[in-house]
């Protein structure tokens, strides 16, 4: 009774009050995931050569890549799950969640095969120069290794929020951070084992959380468990997850090809220590990002909930609010960065040459970051709702067809510059593109 209750509440509690309950664990889960990235930069910075932090940078392709195969599963079953329990359907639900297990399984074990086995080719390709490599290779090959774990956490982790428990989810990224950070500390100071200390460290605390997880789904007051039912595999399920995944999937593919492309122009047109400078201004913004992310997260479960239910104005109102909140996340971030943005930047560097790369690059990255707030919440908005496509599109606008060809053409004739102004003239034409398809979808639910 307690978690039907748990579950009607997403139908007729108010919006604000439903927001600020599912964004806040989502936040600080958010929150923590970057600080998760940021600990393996901070301690990376400080404990090895500052070239480790340009051979971490070229690494952030490969993430990305494994990444956009998690979130495909992740927020594909999450937004499913959260439109079958509007449609009070428990068991489509619960095989779902199976699926997910399924689906992570087998993804991270290809993935992870087929990168040991081209991992020096894959890594040049994406920036890595002959200085850089042997650090990229350490941290990779080690990360590689749990890549399945890694999968398996995230996945079921976002289920767990979507199912009406954020605040477990929240804790199990917080118990992750925390195991990080100390292990990072052993391992790279008092056991130094420089770089591949941090991979070992970012593993043994997502084994940790994932424990954590596991024993949620076995737990008697779990709306949804693990069972022998959950565990039938389902092509239809399948295909559903992967279709709505699909957005977050080219979301982070592009990511990895603007990444790859961001540190091969730094590299050819600047050098290494350009290539550690946008590592450091990267994980910087990232924080926010994920912040105005946590929203979208809290966001999910409310406006898939409420479609699912035919309640659209409710939906409506949970957008808006979001998009209210993120926008004020990230025009933090801009005024940071204008003002100063050397504090963040001390935390990673002490080098004057690098620091001083990276507090211009985090200047230009983040001058228009106001609207992409705007720009976060509105493609967030489609996928909570499974518009694919409409999702799809707008991944794909900013970053396949705005940066890449801005990245491609600009170095050429402002050399580092170009590579750093890419970025928010495609964010700018890309908020526009949104803003109309937004005002369209509106006139639509309207009628």
């Amino acid at each position: 009774m307690e978690n039907n209750t748990r579950q009607q509440q997403l139908g007729t509690e108010r919006i604000g009050r439903l927001l600020l309950r599912y964004s806040t664990p989502s936040i600080i889960a958010m929150t923590a995931a970057s600080l998760y990235n940021m600990v393996d930069s901070i301690f990376i910075g400080r404990g090895c050569d500052p070239l480790a932090l340009a051979g971490l940078a070229t690494t952030f392709p490969v993430m990305n890549l494994s990444a956009a195969f998690g979130a495909m599963v992740g927020v594909g079953s999450s937004t499913l799950i959260s439109v079958k329990m509007g449609q009070r359907d428990k068991e489509g639900a619960e095989t779902a969640l199976g699926n997910v297990v399924w689906l992570n399984t087998a993804i991270g074990l290809a993935f992870m095969t087929l990168a040991l086995i081209f991992l020096d080719p894959i890594l040049l390709f994406f920036g890595a120069s002959e200085a850089t490599l042997p650090y990229a290779r350490e941290y990779m090959q080690t990360l590689l290794c749990g890549n399945v774990l890694t999968h398996l956490y995230l996945g079921l982790n976002d289920v767990v929020r979507a199912s009406g428990y954020p605040q477990r989810a929240m804790a199990a990224t917080l118990t992750a951070v925390t195991i990080n950070a100390v292990f990072n500390y052993i391992f790279i100071f008092v056991m130094e084992l420089g770089i591949r200390g941090a991979a070992i460290g970012t593993l043994c605390a997502q084994a940790t959380a994932f424990c954590g997880i596991c024993f949620h789904y076995t737990r008697p007051d779990t709306y949804l468990r693990f069972s022998r039912r959950a565990f039938t595999f389902s092509a239809k399920i399948a295909r559903d997850i992967i279709s709505i995944g699909a957005a977050p999937f080219f979301t982070n593919f592009c990511a990895c090809i603007i990444v790859s492309l961001i540190c091969k122009s730094l590299g050819e047109y600047g050098g290494d220590y350009y290539v550690g400078a946008y590592g450091i201004a990267n994980r910087i913004a990232f924080v926010f990002i994920m912040i105005a992310n946590g929203f979208n997260q809290g966001m999910q479960p409310i406006l898939g909930y409420n479609y699912g239910a035919g309640q659209i104005n409710r939906s409506i109102r949970a957008y808006r609010l979001t998009v209210v909140a993120a926008v004020c996340v990230t025009s933090s971030c801009f005024i940071m960065s204008m003002f100063f943005p050397q504090v963040p930047i001390s935390l990673f560097v002490d080098d004057p040459e690098m620091a001083g790369i990276a507090i211009h690059a985090l200047r230009v990255m983040t001058i228009v970051f106001p609207i992409v707030g705007f720009q976060i919440t509105s493609t967030g908005f489609f996928m909570s709702l499974g518009m694919a496509k409409k999702a799809i599109f707008l991944s794909l606008t900013r970053q396949l067809l705005m940066l890449i060809p801005f990245l491609i053409i600009l170095p050429r004739f402002f050399g580092t510059d170009g590579v750093w102004w890419s970025m928010p003239i495609a964010d700018t034409i890309s908020a526009i593109i949104v803003g109309f398809m937004i005002i369209r979808q509106m006139k639509l639910f309207k009628k």
